[in-house]
């Protein structure tokens, strides 16, 4: 019903199949609703709208319900808060058929209020129980109100408290009445503390006591985008309210908190901040409070473009278009070693200043190494710092002594970012002593200083501080050449050459570079296409390179290397499908490959003399457009893999290849191929939008019937899937 975005939402359970809850929007309009859960298993859910209050030009964006209390206890009678761009916050008052009117306004904040959260009836000495309101806003500052019923309706008999006027006494305020019921809105406190918009502020849930009633602790927690929050408790001899504590102070990962939230125990606090990034703080205190920070999830918050598994499969590396690269990998837990291991990020290599596009992780032998491409005409190459490779170690042994040959080498600790988020800054080990020193000695650093990072071996995973300043990998070249943002990577199996590709509307712009690994020279610029290549990918053997493009056609080019570069040839060039080819993906075991379209088709190529190319097979017409394929070998006596396929509405597919290739008794004659669709991903457990690529991981324990297909997509996620084979 509402005609703009909807701002905020507050509900309360009236019974126990009875909900009310209200609705805010851009469009002025706030909607009371009424949800009748189903009494019995199965049932029907109904929702039903009851009111529509008009609050004007001036949008609100933070709503609160609440019932109001009586003499006796709770009244029946519901107060509904409201606040926005007009600077004050609106009473309305209703009952359960949700007919609400106007009560007051309280005046105080200077800007946009941005929370409101009522507490339960809190029971206080000589008083009844009176309701809290707290507010905060953009003036930096948090209200709290109490509104307090009184027995008669006529405002000349209302109490007035003329001794002991001080800063623990209320403010007199507005008064409004309901039915025979009377209420006085006074300013209890004005909490000062925090130097940035205050942009949440939110009581302590309840807690049960003796098994039915529940205790309203008196405890506020508020977010700031000063990066901090603040737990407010009211002293006990003085009850002037004061900051019991302070978090998130020394967080340079973060721009400011966006919201806070408490855990239902109250011993846990949640934030949230730029990026969708949570940092947890949990008190971990006996005696007196220890609020330490925990690890909690973390991932990307914009469309995740492309992903690669590591040489081994230890690890799975994935960029974005939030600007991130970000490593996730299972961390063994000691504790408990016969158990499932739990997936974590454990590094972002690179935090850049532009859309990332497209990775390749180098193959072969020596350091771990990526080669990342973004909005911007040139390729970077990153690789492995010390202290990621000990982490790394730890993360899949439990111990940082295990090194590689390779290992020793590294004299690369970590990185440091620069001021423009584009070039990474290799920290050595021999200077990070120098740098501890002088992070130490200047405590004249302000928050909006760029702090050197400390890079160190993890010990557990990471939490969000550590992974967005101190996980970084140092950049070691730039590739220059190609005239548009990057668009498509690859590397071939042995390690030794780097395809390249960019968005291009013209042939002379559609070149594929090739780039020899180590030396970083072009050794190659391959010409076939008219528009962006979408994809590439290197045959198993490295003998080809296939190419896939916008402009509906694919290229096979014979690849040959050498000591001082690499030799290319065109053997084969088709329009193979009615619109954009978006993915391609080779046979394992031999120089069959696929090609996935937008005309929702999956073709099956073969090179036949190793100089023509022959189509083998369509797949049955699929749902949606083709956007991510990957080939995964099962069985090489039979030429048997799986394909999956994902699509652009977030489905996955998993289909059986075989045969086409002659085997023993069967003479030369070719055997037809085969393809049966395996298994369809249930959509709960897909991606909800476009699927940018699939990648099988190589596992090293030699079990070929279990398999893990990763798999990225536009709606944010990257997932990880496993497979069981009969």
């Amino acid at each position: 019903m509402h005609k703009k975005g909807v701002t905020c939402l507050t509900g309360m359970m009236t019974s126990h199949t009875v909900a009310i809850f209200a609705s805010s929007s851009s469009d002025g309009i706030v909607l009371v609703w009424e949800m009748v859960l189903p009494s019995i298993a199965g049932g029907d859910c109904k929702v039903s709208c009851l009111e529509s209050l008009s609050v004007g030009s001036k949008p609100m964006v933070t709503l609160s319900l609440a019932e109001l209390p009586g003499d006796a206890g709770c009244t029946g009678d519901l107060v509904l808060a409201m606040g926005g761009l007009d600077q004050k916050i609106h009473l309305y008052c209703g009952d359960q058929t949700g007919k609400f009117v106007r009560a007051c306004e309280l005046k105080g904040h200077t800007d946009w209020i941005r929370s409101l959260d009522f507490s339960l009836p809190v029971c206080l000495e000589n008083e009844n129980r009176p309701l809290f309101l707290v507010s905060s806003s953009q003036d930096r500052s948090i209200r709290i109100w109490k509104i307090m019923a009184h027995v008669s309706s006529a405002i000349s008999e209302l109490p007035y408290k003329k001794e002991d006027i001080g800063l623990t006494s209320y403010i007199e305020g507005p008064v409004f009445v309901i039915r025979s019921a009377c209420y006085q809105v006074s300013l209890e406190s004005l909490l000062v503390g925090h130097e940035d918009w205050v942009y949440s502020a939110e009581w302590q849930p309840p807690l049960m006591l003796n098994g039915s009633e529940y205790h309203q602790p008196m405890s506020i927690l508020s977010a700031s985008m000063d990066k901090t929050m603040m737990i407010w408790r009211p002293e006990r001899t003085t009850g002037i309210w004061v900051n019991v504590v302070t978090v998130g102070e020394l967080s340079h990962s973060a721009l400011g908190f966006y919201g806070g939230h408490w855990a239902p125990d109250g011993e846990s606090i949640l934030a949230h901040s730029y990026g969708g990034s949570f940092h947890m703080w949990r008190n971990t205190g006996t005696d007196s409070e220890n609020w330490q920070l925990k690890k909690v999830p973390s991932g990307h918050f914009a469309s995740v473009s492309d992903i690669a598994w590591a040489r081994s499969g230890e690890y799975l590396l994935s960029v974005s278009h939030d600007q991130t690269t970000r490593i996730f990998a299972p961390w063994r837990n000691e504790i408990c070693l016969g158990s499932k291991a739990s997936w974590h990020e454990i590094a972002r290599p690179q935090v850049h200043g532009h859309d990332i596009n497209c990775v390749a992780i180098i193959q072969g032998a020596g350091n771990h190494r990526f080669v990342s491409g973004a909005d911007e005409k040139v390729a970077r190459v990153f690789e492995a710092p010390l202290s990621f490779l000990k982490s790394l170690n730890y993360a899949i042994f439990q111990k940082s002594s295990c090194i590689d040959d390779f290992q020793e080498g590294v004299q690369i600790l970590g990185a440091n970012m620069s001021a423009l988020g584009l070039s990474q800054k290799p920290i050595y080990v021999h200077a990070v002593n120098e740098a501890c020193s002088r992070l130490h000695n200047d405590m004249s650093d302000s928050l909006e200083t760029i702090p050197d990072a400390v890079p160190t071996v993890l010990t557990e995973p990471p939490v969000e501080e550590q992974l967005a300043w101190h996980t970084l990998w140092p950049e070691s070249h730039k590739l220059y050449g190609h005239g548009n943002e990057l668009f498509s990577l690859c590397c071939d199996h042995e390690g030794k050459l780097v395809a390249s590709s960019c968005k291009s509307q013209s042939a002379a712009v559609a070149e594929i570079w090739l780039w020899q690994v180590g030396s970083w020279k072009a050794v190659g610029r391959l010409q076939a296409h008219s528009l962006t290549v979408t994809q590439m990918e290197f045959s198993h053997d490295d003998s080809f390179l296939l190419s896939v493009s916008r402009d509906r056609q694919f290229s096979v080019f014979s690849v040959k290397k050498s000591g001082e570069g690499a030799s290319h040839q065109l053997i084969a060039k088709q329009e193979a499908h009615k619109r954009i080819i978006w993915a391609c993906s080779w046979n394992p075991f031999g120089h069959e490959f696929a090609t996935g379209s937008r005309d929702k088709t999956v073709k099956i190529w073969a090179i036949e003399d190793g100089s023509s190319v022959k189509q083998l097979m369509t797949l049955p017409q699929f749902r949606d457009s083709v956007t991510a394929l990957s080939w995964a070998g099962r069985d090489a006596a039979c030429n048997a893999g799986l394909l999956a396929v994902g699509m652009d509405n977030g489905l996955i597919e998993l289909w059986s290849l075989s045969s086409g290739r002659p085997t023993t008794g069967c003479g030369s004659e070719l055997l037809p191929f085969t393809a049966v669709l395996a298994v369809r991903f249930d959509p709960f457990l897909c991606h909800i939008s476009t699927v940018h690529r699939l990648a099988w991981r190589n596992l090293d324990d030699g079990d070929s019937r279990v398999l893990q297909l990763a798999s990225c997509g536009a709606d944010h996620c990257v997932r990880v899937f496993e497979l069981h084979c009969c």
